[in-house]
């Protein structure tokens, strides 16, 4: 999972880039990176670390230019480092591209450009991806490319790329410096646009065009390639599309909570599956005193789920919020490492109560594990989880880093997972250490967005089928990036 930002309008563009990235920097802390253009001349910079302390006014000050795009990047498939940091850059026909997602096909993409001695520069997926689009924008001609000849590549691009992906690219379009953006057919990553008096932006999540001024106005279309230039109307063309499938993952964990995404809000969403799982908490007749979110995500959930139960809400932990987020870290080693700055609790929010700990998702099982032993220390008198998602049983390959099935703690108690979800909930409460814990069932977060969706971490129903193979190569992919 990853943050893309691309922006047209005035001079000094990359003041709006580095203030939107910081907006979206809860998608991605490995590195970043930031891309403009001035007329004929091209500026990009990428640095391992996060926005601030890589773009400051000294550095910014050496970009020109009226269009541009950012990055920040959390890896899912390459290694990280500055090497695979984006945006990437071709020269011929120039152009800049940047992504959000995964390319399923990477390896395959990768051994074709080597058959033809074309040689990759990094691991990072979106640079075949730009190749082949170049590759076919030169089929079609060699220098005046046109919005039409963009349409006409990005169709084939999307015959030999395969994936969930946005794309936002820079190029020379109908005789102007022109920003594009572009969604997988099924539309599972997202991309949002804006507008201000002519210019325009395109981002992951609207949060980063109120920090920038500009006006959210809707999706990227999933499928489709939107063509901005700067003071005319946005182009929409459809390249292929399918079904709409966001991303379920995104309101429950990945997004910030005043984003709105496919056109719902991310705070309403994790009210709604908070209320969900609260009427599942009452049919199981489980009693507390009070609900205490694991902090940020869970807030809004925990809030939705404490008027139910008609208990009151209360922050028994404090969170060190320059631990970032312990579920992208890189590695098992960084995540226990940053665990343990992470969270401290108030004991007397705890002591001699039935609490009722809220968070987003298990994944890997070491979080949850970790909080009931620290909770544990202030003596609670019952202690309860609800979790306001299924359990994560399946591996994505979408552009979220949990693409091995032997790290999901779920897949540890696969026996009582088959037995039902009563079976598997008392083994998962056993094994955290908690009195009891309740899942959020599959069917509710269906019903959510009130649309279909993609949660195939929960039901293994894959929107984009993967040959097993693909499945191998990522699976492959991310057990190297471990070993290193």
């Amino acid at each position: 999972m990853c943050g893309v930002i691309g922006i047209l309008k005035e001079e000094n563009v990359q003041y709006d880039i580095a203030l939107a990235l910081q907006s979206i920097q809860h998608r991605g802390q490995d590195s970043c990176g930031l891309a403009t253009k001035d007329k004929k001349k091209f500026f990009l910079e990428k640095e391992d670390g996060l926005v601030a302390s890589v773009f400051n006014h000294k550095t910014l000050a050496d970009f020109k230019g009226s269009i541009g795009m950012g990055h920040v990047r959390y890896p899912t498939m390459g290694s990280a480092g500055k090497v695979n940091a984006q945006p990437f850059f071709e020269k011929q026909p120039g152009i800049f591209l940047t992504h959000n997602g995964n390319i399923i096909n990477y390896h395959d993409l990768r051994k074709q450009f080597l058959e033809k001695s074309l040689y990759l520069t990094s691991s990072c997926d979106v640079e075949p991806v730009l190749y082949v689009l170049a590759e076919e924008l030169m089929k079609l001609r060699q220098y005046g490319h046109t919005t039409e000849d963009l349409a006409v590549a990005l169709k084939e691009t999307y015959k030999r790329v395969r994936g969930a992906f946005t794309l936002v690219g820079i190029m020379y379009l109908d005789g102007e410096d022109t920003l594009f953006a572009c969604r997988d057919p099924y539309g599972i990553r997202p991309g949002v646009w804006g507008e201000q008096n002519g210019n325009f932006m395109v981002a992951s999540e609207s949060v980063a065009m109120e920090m920038t001024g500009f006006d959210y106005r809707g999706d990227i279309p999933h499928g489709s390639l939107m063509v901005f230039k700067k003071d005319k109307k946005p182009v929409t063309i459809e390249i292929d599309k399918k079904e709409h499938h966001p991303c379920i993952f995104e309101y429950i964990y990945f997004a910030r909570p005043d984003s709105i995404i496919s056109g719902h809000s991310v705070y309403d969403t994790r009210l709604v599956l908070g209320r969900m799982l609260a009427d599942k908490i009452k049919r199981k007749g489980i009693e507390v005193d009070v609900v205490i979110p694991v902090p940020d995500t869970a807030r809004p959930s925990a809030t939705a789920i404490a008027e139910e139960l008609n208990v009151p809400v209360r922050d028994g932990f404090i969170k060190n919020r320059y631990s970032g987020r312990t579920f992208i870290m890189p590695s098992q080693y960084d995540r226990e490492f940053a665990m343990r700055l992470k969270h401290n609790t108030i004991e007397g929010e705890f002591k001699d109560k039935r609490v009722l700990i809220v968070d987003d998702s298990i994944v890997r099982g070491t979080t949850t594990k970790h909080i009931v032993s620290l909770v544990g220390k202030s003596q609670p008198k019952e202690l309860h989880i609800g979790i306001f998602s299924p359990p994560v049983y399946y591996p994505c390959y979408y552009g979220i880093d949990i693409s091995r099935q032997h790290e999901l703690i779920a897949r540890k108690y696969k026996e009582y997972y088959a037995e039902g979800p009563d079976v598997f909930e008392k083994k998962m409460a056993h094994f955290t250490g908690a009195d009891s814990l309740t899942y959020l069932d599959i069917s509710d977060v269906q019903k959510s967005l009130g649309q279909p969706v993609c949660s195939a971490c929960f039901d293994g129903h894959y929107p984009l089928p993967l040959r097993e193979d693909e499945q191998k190569s990522i699976e492959d992919d991310r057990d190297e990036y471990q070993k290193n």
